[in-house]
């Protein structure tokens, strides 16, 4: 694999060299670039800016590009030119994009510019970005070099002037990342205000913005800006709502306000306000200028507040190297002993620093209502985070899985539903079921807030809101037959009749998650609800009324498919093709039928015995990932990079199929095969190291797991054990942070197949490993070989949910 790092000077990076910190084995640029180089196209859109774990500022470049056909959807691309620096983005998302709100840019002429229309002063770059953790800098052709670093709610920005040109930094409240030719999940500008102070040190207003993926209503960011020294002018000025794109179509002019130090867009709450902004002039002597930025969601004196208390000096490397401690304390509760293949650690901690970007921790930042508890958004979404990410915080910082378990209960408090996807503090939208009842009950499992630090009697009752009650249609063009932004939407027919018809959007896959969604609460409610328990286990196998026995497919028998009311099927429904194109409108949702068929890990017993036994289950497994089968999928096209199999290693329903052999006696050895032929194959270290959008570290968490040489079982407590990647790790687990030990004695590039494995010191001869087996710490001690061998003699992995209806 190909390593391309972009580092630091030596000044603020001399270590990188000798990694002597975990940060220094962090890319931020893997997952940047895709199937094209030197483009994001078919990429991760991973965020490269400075933040830190969980922070509200994500300070990055936003990128605009000749071709629109791509979106920055966390603001960066590889090509095209900057239009600003902004505070806020997501990262691995995909929809249209969200935030880059809230930004400065510097500029050295203000020669046909036009301070209404970014692309007048898009600036091109001269070679590559670099970036580390907490650090990012851009230099632009006409010499201005750019600094970022971040804490968690202030963007700091060191700006260093060539010699000649002037010096202006522009601030454009209607900044947003667009999407180039618009449709329902574009972003749009709605109003916003600014006030610059009289010694033009200081600016403080907010804006106002709605939609994107999330379908967002109007929120607002508000700001406070200072500057290191004072500018020589600033003007205000104002102009006509417009396309972020087309502003010159309209031949829009900004109006600069003479000796003004406020403006507004229009009256509180108007969608369609005038765009302000303000124009700082510097002395043309001016070398280095900085900036700190504070955001709030509640007020400018929040946000100045947090400049006060977070960055009261003026020193960047300080702020950097506080940023980089708290990265490197995160990063340490996976500790590796093996550090002889930097490449593969590079991987394993690019992918821990993208597992901790996502969700934006809001604590005392609630806009919507005042609370006590702690406050989480963009979950963006829990659809992609659920199956693998959302268990990995459990077991490394339960703490902070608590805290946003507490947030998605508190949501429901205030807003009816618990998000399936939240950003801009709205939710919004789902793509499958109510996930948020996966999540919990894999806390749940897990014994997570069991000595009150969660209240499971409101989290039982969030779920069941979910799970019984339909919400209102917000007739979403992309889906108009139910809700999109929270809840189940097409629960009449899951309550009258078990499973989904054709007649709702999505029918198999939301079927599919439906069920997941039921075994989940009959898990919580075993013990909060026990008179409820028969009735969510037997809901949580409504799967089974659209598994289709005669379906054939690539010479196997049985698989999910569409069912009307009366009983009729689909003749011509194909589960290697995407009916409908594996989106909204489709059967399936982001996966083929081929690949929903295996998502049913509550009860793989019945999955297995109606698939045809062991053996006949094994040769289906194997058929996901023989190549040219794929007839077509998400991503489908020449070079998407993510192969012609069945198997999709870019879509979340595919993430546990590799894995599904450790149910069959003796075959947990093709698990392995299977882990290593995935990570070789689609994952790198390189900027297009990601197959697809990372989905909010979701791609990065499965990543982990597989080197860790575990995976979960969501909504269970288990963890079906593979081989680890590194022959000597110990990483911190459970609440008092105890030591788990692990190492694989034997492990080379061509030795890696599972011979024994002894566990807390006991021989052990399970594919599978409890919650509790981990929790307190201990030991796993694996001896691996070449050649596979048939260790795993015990009990398969559970099937709790192991219903048989008598259909």
């Amino acid at each position: 694999m190909g390593r391309q790092r972009h580092l630091l000077s030596s000044l603020l990076l001399a270590a990188s060299s000798t990694f002597a910190q975990l940060i220094d084995y962090v890319d931020p640029f893997i997952g940047t670039e895709g199937t094209v180089p030197g483009t994001g196209y078919n990429g991760g859109n991973t965020f490269p800016g400075a933040a830190l774990p969980f922070g509200m500022v994500k300070l990055g470049p936003d990128l605009t590009s000749a071709n629109t056909s791509i979106n920055a959807n966390a603001g960066y691309l590889p090509d095209g030119n900057i239009t600003a620096f902004s505070l806020t983005h997501v990262s691995g998302t995909g929809g249209g994009p969200v935030y880059g709100v809230v930004s400065q840019m510097p500029l050295l002429s203000l020669d046909s510019v036009n301070a209404l229309d970014n692309l007048t002063y898009a600036q091109p770059r001269s070679g590559h970005d670099q970036a580390s953790v907490g650090y990012y800098r851009s230099t632009f052709e006409n010499g201005l070099e750019i600094e970022l670093t971040a804490t968690s709610h202030v963007g700091f920005m060191q700006y260093s002037f060539p010699h000649g040109g002037e010096r202006h930094v522009l601030v454009d409240v209607s900044h947003y990342l667009p999407l180039p030719g618009g449709y329902n999940q574009a972003q749009a500008y709605s109003n916003g205000e600014i006030q610059v102070s009289p010694d033009g040190l200081q600016y403080t207003g907010s804006g106002t913005y709605r939609g994107g993926f999330s379908h967002i209503p109007n929120y607002s960011v508000f700001f406070c800006g200072r500057f290191s020294s004072p500018a020589s002018t600033s003007q205000i000025f104002t102009g006509p709502y417009t396309d972020y794109f087309y502003p010159s179509d309209l031949d829009a002019q900004p109006s600069f306000l003479s000796n003004a130090s406020y403006a507004r867009g229009g009256p509180p709450y108007y969608n369609f306000g005038q765009r302000v902004g303000s124009l700082f002039t510097f002395p043309v002597n001016t070398s280095t200028l900085q900036s700190k930025v504070g955001i709030s969601f509640i007020s400018s004196a929040n946000a100045c507040a947090y400049i006060d208390a977070e960055v009261p000096h003026w020193s960047f490397n300080s702020t950097l190297t506080a940023a980089q401690s708290t990265w490197e304390s995160t990063l340490s509760t996976i500790s590796i002993t093996d550090t002889t293949n930097t490449t593969r650690l590079s991987m394993f901690y690019t992918a821990l620093y993208h597992a901790h970007l996502m969700p934006t921790d809001r604590t005392g930042e609630n806009a919507n209502w005042e609370t006590t508890e702690p406050s989480y958004d963009d979950f963006y979404t829990l659809w992609d985070t659920f199956r693998c990410l959302n268990s990995l915080w459990t077991l490394l910082t339960p703490a902070r899985s608590i805290d946003m378990i507490r947030s998605l209960i508190d949501i429901w408090r205030h807003e009816q539903y618990m998000p399936d996807g939240r950003s801009g503090n709205a939710n919004g939208q789902v793509q499958g079921g109510s996930n948020s009842d996966n999540v919990l009950t894999d806390a749940f499992v897990k014994g997570l807030g069991q000595d009150g630090s969660i209240n499971w009697t409101d989290g039982f009752a969030a779920m069941r809101t979910n799970a019984e009650r339909t919400p209102w249609n917000n007739f979403d063009t992309g889906d108009p037959t139910g809700s999109t932004l929270e809840g189940r939407s097409a629960l009449p027919d899951w309550l009258q009749y078990g499973f989904l018809t054709p007649d709702y959007d999505r029918s198999v896959s939301r079927t599919i998650e439906y069920a997941s969604n039921d075994f989940a609460l009959a898990q919580v409610a075993r013990s909060i609800a026990p008179e409820e328990y028969d009735k969510y286990l037997n809901r949580s196998a409504g799967w089974q009324h659209i598994w289709d026995a005669n379906l054939t497919s690539f010479n196997h028998s049985g698989f999910v498919a569409p069912k009307w009311a009366n009983g009729t099927r689909d003749p011509v429904y194909d589960p290697a093709v995407c009916a409908g194109g594996c989106e909204n409108g489709g059967y399936t949702y982001e996966a083929l039928g081929w690949e929903y068929t295996w998502t049913v890990p509550h009860d793989m017993a019945t999955l297995i015995a109606w698939s045809g036994g062991e053996e006949e289950t094994e040769a289906r497994l194997d058929t996901m990932f023989t190549p040219g089968l794929k007839g077509s999928g998400v991503g489908e096209g020449e070079n998407n990079g993510v192969g012609d199999t069945l198997f999709n290693p870019g879509n979340e329903p595919s993430f546990a199929t590799p894995f599904l052999y450790n149910y069959l006696p003796r075959r947990q050895w093709k698990s392995v095969m299977r882990s290593r032929q995935i990570v070789n194959q689609y994952y790198s270290d390189g900027p297009s190291g990601l197959p697809g959008n990372s989905d909010a570290g979701a791609l990065d968490a499965w990543l982990i797991w597989q080197m860790l040489g575990l995976y979960p079982v969501a909504a269970q407590p288990v963890y079906l054990i593979l081989a680890p990647m590194f022959s000597d790790y110990s990483m911190r687990v459970g609440l008092d942070g105890q030591v788990l030990n692990v190492t694989a004695q034997g492990l080379s590039d061509d030795s890696f197949y599972v011979q024994s494995l002894t566990v807390n010191g006991q021989a052990w001869n399970q594919s599978w490993l409890g919650h509790d087996d981990l929790k307190h710490g201990g030991s796993l001690e694996f001896v691996l070989g070449s050649e596979p061998a048939p260790w795993d003699t015990g009990d398969a992995p559970p099937s709790p949910g192991h219903v048989v209806l008598d259909l």
